[in-house]
C-alpha cells in the first residue's frame, strides 16, 4: 500500500492529509491559537507559597502565575518502585518544607489555564514519544495498564535490555506493544536526546524560560504519521521544509530522507481534491460506488453507522445485492472512522443477512481493513440483532467537532419547528398575555416564513383571534431571527 503525506501550512492553521493509493484517509488539523500549553516545559520561580492551601503560585512568563499543588511534588522512590507522586503509606511533607519563595523549579504543565485558573504544573517531568513516555527523573521501567496482564512482563523484558543502563525510566504506551526493537531503540534515542537539550537550556536560560515545547503538528508527522508504507512527505512552504528537515536530520533520519518541497502552481491539497472530501465527511450521508449508501450519526454516548442498498441492484439475486452492499460497506466504514476520527463506541448497523458465510466475509474485511487504523480500533461479532459492535480509542477531537460547532438556530438538535408551529405558539402567547395585561395593541415580530403563514393562509385564524382578545395584532418580518425565534411586544 503507498502513501503520502500533504502538508498545507499556513501561520494560522496546519493541515495534513493522508493519502492512501489516491484517497484521503486521515486529516489533522492544528490551529496556532487553539495550541495548548500540556507538557511543555518551563524553568519556574516560586512567587508565593500558601501553607493553607497547600499549594504555591509559580511564575513561569505567562500572564497568570500557574498553580502547583503539595500532591504534585516529586519524590524519588526508593528501591526502584514505580513513580508516584503521592505514597499513602507515607506522611506527606508540607509544601513550606519543600519550596520557597524566588526559587527557581523545573515544572511541566498538566492542565492548560481555564477562565480565570493558572495552569496547572508538576515537578515530575515526563516526555512522550511515538510508543514510548519518558521520565528522566525515575529508574522504573513499566507497561501501560491498558496492555494485557498476559503481554506485560514480555513487553517489559523486552525495553529493559532496549533501555540499558543509561539511567531514566520509560512507560510503553498502548500504541507501542506491536513495535519492533528498531521502533523502540529509535524512540529511546530521540526522548533521550530532547531531555539533553532541556538540562543543556535549564542551564543556560533565565528563569521563566520555556525549555520545552511539546511538538507541532508539523514535528510529530515525522515522530507519529511517518511509517514504512509513506513514499513522500510533501510541505507547501519552503520556510517550514527547511525547519522540518533540520528537526528530522537531528531526530528521525529515515524520516527526513521523504521530505520533499513542492512547488506547484495549484494548492497541494487541489491534488486529491481533500477540501471536496473534507466536506463530505462532514455530512452525514456517505454514497457507495454501488449505489448504496451509509448514514453516519455521531451522538455524545456513540457513533451509529446505517447501511443501506439505496439504488443497487446490480447482483444476481437479492442476497449477493446485499452482500456486496455490506462489503463495499465495510470498506467505506474503516475509512470513514479514520478520516473522521470517530472514537468511543460505534455501533454498524449492516443490511440482514441469511447465510453464515457472508456474515464472516463482513466481519472478516472490516477486520483487515481496520487493521490499517493506527489508532487502536476492536470489532466484536454480529448481535442477536444483526448489529456490529465496535470501539475505537479517543486521541483527539473528531473533526466535526474541530471544525463545526452546534448551529445557533436548532442548538445542535438538527430539526427546527415548523412555520405553523411557530405561528400556533404565538396565537397561545398572545392569549396568554390578553388575560394578564391590557394593552392597546400587540405586536408579533418573527421570521419571514411565520410572518408569511400569518398574511396568508393563517390570516383568517389571526383576525378571529383578535376579534376574540378586542386588541388589533399588528405584524413585523425580522430576517435576521431564525424560524424558532419570535417576540410578542404589548404597545
Amino acid at each position: 500500500m503507498q502513501e503520502d503525506i500533504l502538508i498545507n501550512w499556513s501561520p494560522q492553521e496546519t493541515r495534513v492529509a493522508i493519502v492512501e493509493n489516491g484517497a484521503l484517509q486521515e486529516l489533522h488539523v492544528e490551529r496556532t491559537l487553539e495550541r495548548g500549553l500540556v507538557g511543555n516545559v518551563y524553568l519556574g520561580k516560586v512567587a508565593r507559597v500558601l501553607p493553607g492551601m497547600q499549594s504555591a503560585f509559580i511564575d513561569i512568563g505567562l500572564e497568570r502565575a500557574a498553580f502547583l499543588h503539595v500532591a504534585d511534588v516529586w519524590h524519588r522512590q526508593p528501591d526502584g518502585e514505580p513513580p508516584s507522586l503521592v505514597r499513602n503509606t507515607q506522611p506527606q511533607i508540607p509544601i513550606e518544607k519543600q519550596v520557597f519563595e524566588g526559587q527557581v523549579l523545573l515544572v511541566q504543565v498538566i492542565k492548560d489555564p481555564i477562565g480565570s485558573k493558572g495552569a496547572r504544573l508538576s515537578t515530575q517531568i515526563s516526555i512522550a514519544g511515538r510508543m514510548l513516555v519518558f521520565l528522566p527523573q525515575d529508574d522504573h521501567v513499566g507497561v501501560s495498564q491498558k496492555i494485557p496482564q498476559s503481554q506485560r512482563d514480555e513487553l517489559r523484558t523486552r525495553l529493559q535490555q532496549l533501555v540499558g543502563t543509561e539511567g531514566g525510566g520509560f512507560i510503553l504506551r498502548t500504541n507501542g506493544e506491536d513495535a519492533s526493537d528498531q521502533e523502540l531503540s529509535e524512540d529511546v534515542a530521540y526522548l533521550r536526546k530532547a531531555w539533553a537539550r532541556i538540562k543543556g537550556a535549564s542551564v543556560r536560560l533565565p528563569p521563566l524560560s520555556l525549555l520545552h515545547q511539546d511538538l507541532n503538528l508539523l514535528q510529530r508527522v515525522l515522530r507519529d504519521l511517518v511509517c514504512e508504507n509513506t513514499q513522500t512527505i510533501k510541505v507547501d512552504s519552503q520556510e517550514q521544509f527547511e525547519v522540518l528537515k533540520a528537526f528530522g536530520l537531528e531526530f528521525m533520519p529515515a524520516a527526513a530522507e521523504k521530505l520533499q518541497h513542492y512547488k506547484g502552481e495549484r494548492p497541494i491539497f487541489d491534488l486529491y481534491a481533500i477540501d471536496e472530501e473534507i466536506v463530505k465527511a462532514l455530512g452525514r450521508r456517505v454514497d457507495l460506488k454501488s449505489g448504496g449508501y451509509l448514514i453516519v450519526d455521531q451522538t455524545e454516548a456513540l457513533t451509529t453507522v446505517d447501511v443501506n442498498t439505496g439504488g443497487f441492484v446490480g447482483a444476481r439475486n437479492f442476497d449477493d445485492t446485499i452482500f456486496k452492499t455490506n462489503l463495499e460497506a465495510a470498506q467505506a466504514i474503516a475509512r470513514q472512522l479514520r478520516l473522521r476520527n470517530l472514537g468511543g463506541i460505534i455501533i454498524v448497523d449492516f443490511i440482514d443477512m441469511v447465510r453464515e458465510d457472508h456474515r464472516e466475509a463482513v466481519l472478516s474485511e472490516i477486520s483487515k481493513q481496520l487493521s490499517h487504523d493506527r489508532v487502536k480500533t476492536m470489532a466484536g461479532g454480529f448481535s442477536q440483532l444483526g448489529l456490529v459492535e465496535m470501539t475505537r480509542k479517543r486521541t483527539r477531537e473528531s473533526l466535526a467537532h474541530m471544525l463545526c460547532e452546534p448551529c445557533p438556530t436548532c442548538e445542535g438538535k438538527g430539526i427546527v419547528k415548523t412555520a405553523r408551529t411557530v405561528a400556533y405558539n404565538i396565537f397561545r402567547e398572545i392569549l396568554r398575555e390578553a388575560r394578564q395585561f391590557n394593552p392597546r395593541e400587540f405586536r408579533v415580530i418573527a421570521s419571514p416564513k411565520v410572518i408569511e403563514l400569518f398574511l396568508d393562509e393563517e390570516s383568517q385564524h389571526l383576525a378571529g383571534l383578535s376579534e376574540f382578545i378586542g386588541k388589533p395584532v399588528s405584524l413585523q418580518s425580522e430576517s435576521a431571527m431564525g424560524q424558532e425565534q419570535y417576540d410578542v411586544v404589548l404597545l
